[in-house]
């Protein structure tokens, strides 16, 4: 800043302290790129220093941007110096490190990107550190800034052939894609795994050991598990652009980061698309018109499950098309059309008998008792609650029960038995206190069930 203002005199720089700030930090607050990026100011003293870091933020190649056309007053020369002192692995680990989508990487990650082990790849990283290439910005992951990692991918495309690069961007996808996927299994262990393709060789996925692990390994990984996807899809690794976002699913449901799983899920459609693979276009467009439902977009979450229902009959997958009928029964209620939710949950119903998913026919029973309810038939809803309870007893589904107490104790308090709702409304309380167990098929474990008398109730499973 002092350099700055010193450069540009104080009443200049006083008048523009926000664009000041903002061209240090581009100009990663190197004494040399401030240097030139002050004399461009100087020879353009009637621009407001907003331009020039307009200028700089939209460069399309800063490095270009801050050359003075001088060798010996040029960033890239600069950078030049350091990167000739390397050894031959670290200067192959810096350059590939230009090519990593996200905003920072462990050494496990670097590990598989350089296709070597973890020690190699620390000591690797620790080297670069010690040159001040890179930092470790916060303990076990490294990062640079934008100018580095410009002048480490320039590099890259100059001295790496293209399929060594490709191979590069191949491994770092795989080691997010095997260890988000492990991942995914611990966060919500009922999921059915999705067929992935072998890794690379060189890849050495993560290990995680629990859900709190898991959990915890999104956390730290989730900017950079949307860059990599987003590189996916602009590089041609359309598998792993949908299925990252499908390994992140229950991870950002946990943190109710639904603008988040819209994004990802845009984005996974559209590489499945591509892809022409039904099971990857049903699976994402599911993801989506849940995350769409989320942030209220009821109509879009529609559009999505019935493309599901289209691809699910094409493929014959009766399984599948129930699932999708519940899910539809759970949009309609949200958007206030109890009779299409007890179609579609009817139809979820006969379904899941004919298939013998006993599961899902406790849950429909319990859905089907629960939009009678919003229909006002008490009664009604009062017999499918009742068979709901039974069967969810009789297979142990114990959160299945819970929703079926809950929504027998509303019946029943519209009915005008206040023992009896209360009796099961402390049911239902005392099975969601006990220790979790599988929920609904398609459905969340986190869905409202209970209500007064003088509300609806909230959205059925799914």
């Amino acid at each position: 800043m002092q350099l700055l203002t010193a450069r540009l005199g104080d009443s200049r720089a006083a008048g523009e302290r926000e664009a000041i700030d903002e061209i240090a930090c581009l100009c990663a607050r190197l004494p040399l790129a401030l240097g030139i990026a002050a004399a461009r100011a100087v020879t353009r003293p009637r621009f407001p220093l907003a331009a020039l870091a307009v200028e700089l933020r939209g460069a399309v190649d800063r490095l270009d941007a801050l050359d003075a056309h001088d060798p010996a007053v040029s960033v890239r020369a600069v950078f030049s110096w350091s990167y000739q002192q390397l050894s031959d692995e670290s200067a192959r680990m810096f350059r590939l490190l230009g090519l990593h989508p996200g905003p920072d990487i462990t050494a496990a990650a670097a590990a598989s990107l350089a296709a070597t082990d973890e020690p190699a790849a620390r000591r690797l990283l620790r080297e670069l550190t010690r040159d001040h290439l890179i930092a470790e910005h916060v303990p076990g992951r490294y990062a640079f800034h934008d100018l580095l990692r410009a002048y480490a991918a320039e590099q890259a495309r100059i001295r790496d052939d293209e399929r060594e690069r490709t191979a590069a961007i191949g491994r770092v996808l795989d080691h997010y894609l095997h260890t988000a996927h492990g991942g995914a299994l611990l966060v919500e262990s009922s999921r059915i795994p999705v067929d992935l393709p072998s890794p690379r060789s060189g890849v050495a996925p993560e290990r995680l050991a629990s859900n709190q692990q898991a959990m915890a390994w999104f956390q730290a990984e989730q900017p950079v598990l949307v860059a990599a996807i987003n590189l996916g899809a602009s590089a041609g690794f359309d598998v792993h652009a949908w299925q990252i976002p499908w390994t992140m699913a229950d991870y950002l449901d946990r943190r109710a980061d639904w603008e988040g799983k819209l994004a990802i899920e845009r984005i996974a459609v559209a590489a499945a698309t591509r892809l022409g693979d039904t099971v990857a276009q049903i699976e994402s467009s599911r993801l989506l018109a849940n995350a769409y439902s989320r942030v209220g977009d009821h109509d879009q979450a529609r559009a999505y499950l019935w493309e599901c229902l289209e691809l699910y009959q094409r493929v014959a997958n009766p399984h599948g098309e129930a699932k999708t009928h519940l899910f539809l029964g759970g949009v309609a209620v949200r958007q206030g059309r109890p009779a299409d939710a007890l179609a579609h949950s009817e139809q979820a119903l006969r379904l899941y008998r004919a298939i013998g998913e006993k599961p899902g026919e406790a849950t429909l029973l319990n859905n089907i008792g629960h939009v009678h309810g919003l229909l006002g038939d008490y009664r009604q809803s009062r017999a499918f609650c009742q068979r709901a309870l039974a069967l969810s007893a009789e297979i142990g589904r114990r959160s299945t029960e819970a929703y079926a107490s809950d929504t027998l104790g509303c019946a029943e308090h519209h009915l005008g038995n206040l023992a009896e709702a209360a009796v099961c409304y402390s049911r239902a309380l005392s099975l969601r206190r006990a220790p979790r167990s599988p929920g609904p098929p398609g459905g969340s474990r986190r869905s409202g069930r209970s209500r007064t008398p003088a509300g609806p109730a909230r959205s059925a499973p799914g």
